[in-house]
């Protein structure tokens, strides 16, 4: 299995390569030359698995220069209930991500049960885990730079956290987040793990990460890696629970699922995109933004239109704050037939004129990928949460709200829908509070009081000639 550019440029590479390497050196992102296919023998198979075993069994099918030896045992010690032990009450965190039947058409994918109680521990434990590995093959260290939005940040730290050779520079936009995201970040101690606040929103925040990733001398010199969801790693890893979610859901491998997945940087639903060009039987993708509804725009009109940071607005379910989704060009590689040429031309045009157009460029449609979306606002969060915890005694977070509400409107007949719970509600007290009318109920008690700790942040303007000055002397 070879990785190659969206953008066409350099020789295919190994995964250990790509997965050390973040962005290709010409600025596309790294995908396989071609997806694996699996059959109704190998779904049969796989469906009474464990999710350690699933999750083998996948990565497999991606991965060639690891001895299959020893990529189980780092899905062995990934994948386990002392990692992701925060499940709730009545389902067992063998499961890693239990499935919640609300209605029997409607459930709830649990991905939040780790550590940091967001769906992207599920992908960073891993990268951790292949991180260390690979460098101590290599004798190499390395230092991480990231961007979050909110839950990616502390997911890469704690899955970072005692491991060798490596150092975390994060990322994030100061005062956007949420007092707990930025208590779970900030209130690290690990001299390894380092934390600034970019006066800006995400965007910038990623935009810097970009700017540092495309400058060859800097990036080797200081031995820059990527843990956003650029790097290939993330995407493969989210692959797995789109497959134990349909298993979850289904009977037999006759059957159809739609995922609702909640989005702002397009890494999460990319990972089922992949997952249903493999063979999944996924119908439809249910794509749900918030009030920054690019992607939303994009899937209805065929129009690709980032807004600037001074118009991506702050809203309930911070993490999709976004504007800019880093991971849309592994999708759009693949709606123009996998031609890197009309890629490079697209993201050209975006650079020099801020938003490109599909319309016209292939006779692909979206519906042919499963594609449908639509908006949530605030109202329909608060709505969303409330309906929930009524009806079912369930509390959500405004992230998964975003995706059911968005599920509940898109919804045919026959639809069975999967939505996936990407965090947990008490990441979000000030929004949940608001929606029910009182306090979202008692914490695990390893979180009391998370808030209250001492942080360690430093905040700097949103310049990409800080940020590297901040590296070079912290390294």
């Amino acid at each position: 299995m070879k990785y190659i550019s969206t953008r066409g440029g350099g020789e295919p590479k190994s995964f250990c390569d790509i997965l050390l390497g973040g962005l290709a050196p010409d600025g596309g992102l790294y995908l396989p030359e071609t997806y694996p296919r699996v059959t109704k023998e190998m779904l049969t198979e796989w469906r009474k698995l464990s999710y350690a075993k699933l999750a083998f069994r996948i990565f497999s099918l991606f991965i060639d220069d690891i001895p299959r030896r020893d990529l189980w045992a780092i899905c062995r010690k990934t994948y386990t209930s002392d990692v992701y032990q925060y499940c709730r009450e009545g389902c067992n965190p063998a499961d890693i991500t239990p499935l919640v039947t609300l209605e029997p058409w409607l459930h709830l994918l649990e991905l939040s049960n780790g550590p940091t109680l967001a769906f992207k521990d599920i992908a960073l434990q891993l990268l951790g885990n292949l991180f260390e590995y690979e460098l101590g093959r290599r004798g190499e260290v390395m230092n991480i730079l990231g961007a979050t939005s909110g839950d990616t940040g502390s997911a890469a730290e704690y899955a970072m956290l005692g491991k060798k050779g490596v150092k975390v520079f994060m990322l994030s936009p100061e005062g956007k987040m949420s007092a707990f995201q930025r208590a779970q970040m900030y209130s690290l101690q690990d001299p390894n793990i380092l934390n600034l606040a970019v006066r800006g929103m995400f965007d910038d925040a990623q935009d810097i990460v970009k700017a540092v990733s495309d400058d060859a001398e800097f990036k080797a010199r200081y031995k820059i890696a990527a843990v956003n969801s650029i790097n290939w790693a993330r995407v493969m890893a989210q692959i797995v629970y789109y497959f134990k979610g349909y298993f979850s859901a289904t009977k037999s491998n006759d059957e159809f699922v739609n995922f609702a997945v909640p989005t702002g940087n397009f890494g999460n639903i990319c990972a089922g995109h992949i997952a249903r060009m493999m063979g999944l039987p996924i119908k439809r993708l249910i794509l749900a933004t918030n009030e920054n509804d690019v992607l939303d725009e994009f899937f209805r009109t065929g129009m690709y239109r980032p807004r600037s940071s001074a118009n991506t607005l702050v809203t309930s379910s911070p993490s999709m704050d976004i504007s800019k989704a880093s991971n849309f060009e592994r999708f759009v590689f693949d709606f123009v037939g996998r031609d890197s040429d009309i890629v490079w031309s697209l993201w050209h045009s975006l650079g020099t004129q801020g938003s490109f157009d599909l319309v016209g460029v292939t006779r692909n449609d979206v519906q042919d990928f499963g594609f449908v979306s639509g908006v949530s606002t605030h109202a329909d969060r608060l709505a969303t949460i409330r309906s929930v915890w009524e009806t079912y005694g369930i509390m959500i977070d405004t992230h998964t709200a975003d995706a059911l509400a968005v599920a509940r409107r898109l919804r045919r007949p026959g639809d069975n829908i999967v939505a996936l719970e990407t965090a947990q509600a008490m990441k979000f007290e000030e929004a949940i509070s608001e929606a029910l009318g009182s306090n979202p109920g008692r914490r695990h008690s390893d979180f009391v009081g998370i808030e209250k700790l001492p942080q360690r942040v430093v905040v700097i303007p949103a310049s990409s000639a800080e940020v590297k000055s901040y590296i070079a002397s912290n390294t």
